[in-house]
């Protein structure tokens, strides 16, 4: 991947068993406390206190001017800056009130998973070949005519980008899907495409990780996906390590590389969404009110665990890294490990 070009990035950081404290991060991956920056220089009494990125996403229309302000100080040879590398990265935003993800957004992810899982009850008996060529078809057309696929996934799911994420002890497919994730600044409720991308504060990385096996219920096939069981368990959404104002971000066009203890399961472009970000925000917010802090996750990419016939399991190290948003660092180990 590239070296980053934003001017500075966010993220929450600890150091041994100190408090998280909010870091500017430059981009040579050096870290400086938001607080040393305000540091004789007093935060504006209207504005929240910068104790946590959630909180300066509450009112980001005015603490990003801010922000831009503090970080032309990064280059001062006095300022005290730790490599990103020597410090905890955290979630950005774990306080998040609402995950929305959207689903069967890459045409080339819908296409494999439909043709290595099915589709529910309607694919049953039909050839592998046979939901290929179904699958290419429906995609298309969803691409024409269609709408995107969203849910929620509760924010219980949350964890940090360098967590070990236990591997329940029944999960028989456990499997990743690396996706960027968009961070909301304001308030949105019934937002047009063509303002869609004033709402966003910035991106980051997210992986919504998926029991396959507990997608589809065999006991009501008529009534489709169990993300519940399927999505919300505790480590199933490892989000970060940073928060990349939006500014600094062309989000059709990143690079997303995920791993597997060094063998790469996928490799795509965020061009490949059907659907894109503006667009998934008018939809989503035409049904549910997005609020400051709220993370939507724009689908995954080709190069799943069901597509390459292999799943996590204990042991396991998974690298999830997006261009320019930095990766995350997740080892698997076994339930109750924790």
């Amino acid at each position: 991947m590239n070296p980053p070009n934003w001017p500075f990035a966010l993220g929450m950081f600890r150091q041994g068993a100190a408090q998280p404290f909010v870091g500017i991060v430059d981009p040579q991956y050096r870290v400086c406390r938001l607080a040393d920056l305000v540091a004789g220089q007093p935060w504006p009494a209207d504005l929240p206190q910068p104790t946590s990125v959630f909180a300066l996403l509450q009112q980001w229309d005015q603490v990003f001017p801010r922000l831009q302000q503090l970080a032309l100080r990064l280059d001062e040879p006095t300022l005290r800056k730790q490599p990103m590398a020597d410090l905890t990265a955290l979630a950005p935003v774990a306080q998040a009130r609402q995950l929305i993800c959207t689903g069967a957004n890459y045409r080339k992810h819908v296409i494999d998973l439909v043709t290595a899982q099915g589709a529910g009850a309607d694919s049953e008996g039909q050839s592998v070949e046979e939901r290929r060529e179904r699958a290419v078809r429906r995609v298309d057309e969803r691409a024409r005519n269609g709408i995107p696929y969203a849910f929620p996934k509760l924010v219980s799911s949350i964890c940090g980008p360098q967590d070990p994420i236990a591997v329940p002890r029944d999960a028989e497919q456990f499997d990743w899907e690396l996706e960027l994730g968009v961070v909301i600044g304001r308030e949105a409720w019934r937002v047009p495409v063509e303002r869609a991308m004033e709402v966003v504060a910035g991106y980051t990385v997210v992986n919504d990780l998926t029991r396959r096996e507990l997608v589809y219920r065999p006991d009501l096939k008529s009534l489709g996906s169990d993300w519940l069981r399927a999505k919300s368990g505790p480590g199933f959404f490892p989000m970060g390590p940073l928060l990349v104002p939006a500014a600094f971000v062309d989000p059709m066009n990143l690079r997303m590389r995920l791993q597997v203890n060094d063998e790469t399961m996928q490799d795509e472009s965020t061009s490949d969404m059907l659907w894109n970000v503006a667009k998934q925000i008018a939809y989503v917010s035409s049904y549910a009110k997005l609020l400051p802090g709220d993370v939507l996750a724009t689908g995954s990419p080709a190069g799943n665990g069901m597509h390459h016939g292999r799943f996590l399991r204990p042991g396991d190290v998974m690298r999830g890294e997006i261009e320019g948003l930095g990766a995350q660092v997740n080892r698997m180990v076994a339930e109750g490990e924790l």
